[in-house]
């Protein structure tokens, strides 16, 4: 494009090559911001433009309706009407006028999150199912107005939208070691929102501030219960339910571990699992201290939440039947000493009033238990590769007539700079047979297994994915995922920024080294001391490849780094991407160094490229820990920056 332009100009200005300079610096710099697909987000399950433009320059706006939530997206749509020269005026709903600007009205025949909206050229109408409708028709006007702002008209059109999961959720980790400060909470809750995301969880194992139990809590700077009402109080105002979560079964090593409470362990001393050895991660269903506990913890926790849903976990209770429960689990089935474990939690739950959630992947194991089940009980089923098989799973839960979710991920976790590619697939996997089968509900995960090292900007792109999918999967399983994250997170009218943040997210394909939930750069490290010419994971390695890698790297975040984005996080945004690009690149340079060795270990490296290596991941470690605490609180950063120190240990 520059060439061209220079090509113009260095030969003598006609109007003709004025008028082609002038059209070429127009397609450039206006094709992606005049594109209406872009600024509707999710997209709507019915569009259809029409001819023409909104012609009125003021009117009156009338809301039928008192619900406050609905009050900051009117102010920002009435900010787009200033923006395009339209006075309009909020007016009283009790009084006739004539024909206003804006017209907002509930339609009972309508379903509650289903809206309509028209915009002739005379006049803007809205109706929702409900207050929830109403506000939903909101965000979605206040996005064409955003458009408007750009095109400098607003087009004539007609929607029809509703929801295609009842409910719509982002879970994210707080427990491996990156507990959010309010202000990252406030700020993410805001962008969920806008689309049209309407659930949230905070996966808690040992970060809520329980008081009878600091030993556990005490260094990872926990979300108090105070803050908890506060964050309650902000999702109820943009129509979202903020859902407790607590793992109450497996998973509770960052407890067990104290001595105080080893007695509650299944295993209080290694024992062999299907994941190897391991020691105090699940509480024993016989111990009767394990349900005095969670019962004690419920009673603390629950009152702070609005939520009638509350997650309960129970998840891969790997030691379940190898410890103290083994012979009960001999007895009555594996199966059935889960169960009723997971339904005395259930019974305590129901004291409150709220609806327990737990997670599907150990009854799956179990399928004759399934219609056992209580009909008031949501499971949530898991998977987070590409091909999980929820069409399967789905039908199980459906066919005895449950409620659940389906439940994909982000696919950052143990990734560094993320999975892309196959994050995208287990969301569309997940949607398209979350759809199928009925699912009531659709949450996307997004872990930090490993220390946590994947930053928030590298998970925007399958957090986005996944809200709009959730929302309506025929309209947005094509969607443009790289516009849209230019457009809707980084306020980069160019568009470049959401191809260079994909392409980063994709660079493990072309390392051809697949890693089970996880990616190589990720492994490169963990796996440290094995040899890349024997490891599992590691021998798929190829000097050409990574070399291919390393390439693709520099030069995205290159690009990256110079694109016009405008986002008020850009800077942090712009830190977090380069630390988890060099990390990724500092992966690739430990491989390559050892693949040109003769075993493909990394004291074979010569000294001084070791030396060399231990510095550049001497710094990085030092940037992790500078560039956490601008979103994360201090609690957990040890842990995190402890597993790199592990890493740079095993290079002497």
């Amino acid at each position: 494009m520059l060439y061209l332009y220079a090509s113009i100009l260095s030969k003598k200005i006609t109007p003709m090559r004025l008028l082609l300079f002038s059209l070429l610096i127009f397609s450039y710099t206006n094709t992606f911001a005049f594109d209406l697909n872009q600024y509707l987000l999710p997209k709507p399950k019915e569009l259809i433009l029409k001819q023409g433009s909104l012609s009125r320059s003021n009117g009156n706006v009338i809301i039928k309706s008192a619900a406050p939530q609905l009050t900051q997206t009117l102010l920002k749509v009435l900010n787009n009407f200033k923006a395009n020269g339209i006075e309009a005026h909020l007016a009283p709903a009790l009084f006739t006028y004539d024909t206003p600007l804006l017209l907002a009205d509930i339609n009972p025949n309508l379903q509650q999150q289903a809206y309509t909206l028209t915009i002739s050229k005379e006049a803007i109408n809205l109706q929702g199912g409900s207050d929830i409708g109403l506000y939903y028709g909101l965000l979605t006007l206040h996005q064409i107005g955003n458009y408007a702002n750009e095109a400098g008209y607003w087009p004539v059109l007609s929607i029809f939208d509703e929801p295609d999961f009842v409910r719509r959720g982002v879970m994210l980790d707080i427990s491996r070691d990156k507990v959010p400060t309010m202000e990252t909470l406030y700020a993410l809750i805001d962008k969920l929102a806008s689309w049209k995301i309407n659930e949230i969880q905070l996966y808690t194992e040992h970060t809520f501030a329980y008081k009878n139990h600091e030993t556990v809590w005490k260094d990872a700077s926990p979300i108090t219960a105070q803050e908890v009402r506060l964050l309650d109080a902000y999702c109820q105002d943009r129509f979202i339910d903020l859902v407790p979560n607590q793992n109450s079964f497996g998973h509770m090593k960052r407890w067990l571990k104290h001595k105080e409470y080893e007695h509650l362990a299944e295993l209080p001393q290694p024992g062999r699992t299907i994941w190897g050895m391991m020691s105090r991660t699940s509480l024993s269903p016989v111990e009767p201290g394990s349900l005095e506990l969670m019962k004690e913890l419920y009673a603390e926790l629950l009152p702070n939440f609005s939520s009638q849903y509350f997650n309960i976990g129970c998840d891969e209770t790997v030691e379940l039947g190898v410890g103290k429960s083994k012979a009960l689990c001999r007895e009555k089935g594996k199966g059935r000493v889960y169960l009723d474990f997971v339904l005395s939690l259930k019974k305590e739950v129901d004291k409150y009033g709220r609806t327990t959630q737990f997670w599907g992947d150990i009854i799956l194991h179990h399928p004759e238990l399934i219609p056992e089940l209580p009909q008031d009980l949501v499971a949530l089923i898991w998977g987070y590769d590409a091909n999980y098989p929820f069409d399967k799973n789905c039908h199980k839960f459906k066919k005895a007539g449950l409620s659940y979710y389906v439940c994909p991920g982000t696919s950052t976790w143990n990734s560094i700079i993320g999975r892309n590619h196959n994050g995208f697939a287990n969301l569309r996997n997940a949607a398209i047979n979350g759809k199928k089968h009925d699912a009531t509900g659709f949450l996307n995960t997004n872990w930090g297994d490993q220390g946590h090292w994947q930053p928030l900007t590298v998970c925007y792109p399958t957090l986005l994915y996944g809200a709009a999918l959730s929302w309506q999967v025929d309209a947005n399983t094509e969607l443009n995922i790289s516009d849209a994250i230019a457009l809707h997170v980084f306020n980069d009218k160019s568009g470049s920024s959401g191809s260079a943040l994909l392409n980063i997210g994709n660079a493990y394909l072309s390392m051809k080294a697949p890693c089970d939930n996880s990616s190589i750069f990720h492994q490169i490290l963990k796996r440290n001391a094995r040899s890349v010419k024997t490891d599992r994971w590691l021998k798929s390695l190829r000097t050409s490849n990574v070399d291919q890698t390393v390439a693709l790297l520099n030069k995205e975040l290159e690009h990256f780094i110079k694109t016009p984005i405008n986002c008020a996080d850009s800077t942090i945004i712009k830190m977090e991407l380069e630390q988890a690009t060099r990390l990724a690149l500092h992966s690739c340079a430990v491989a390559k160094a050892k693949l040109n060795t003769t075993d493909g270990h990394f004291n074979s490296i010569p000294a001084s490229k070791q030396q060399a290596l231990k510095e550049e991941l001497q710094n990085l470690i030092a940037s992790h820990q500078t560039i956490w605490l601008m979103r994360n609180r201090q609690g957990g950063l040890s842990d995190s920056a402890g597993k790199m120190a592990a890493v740079l240990k095993s290079y002497r």
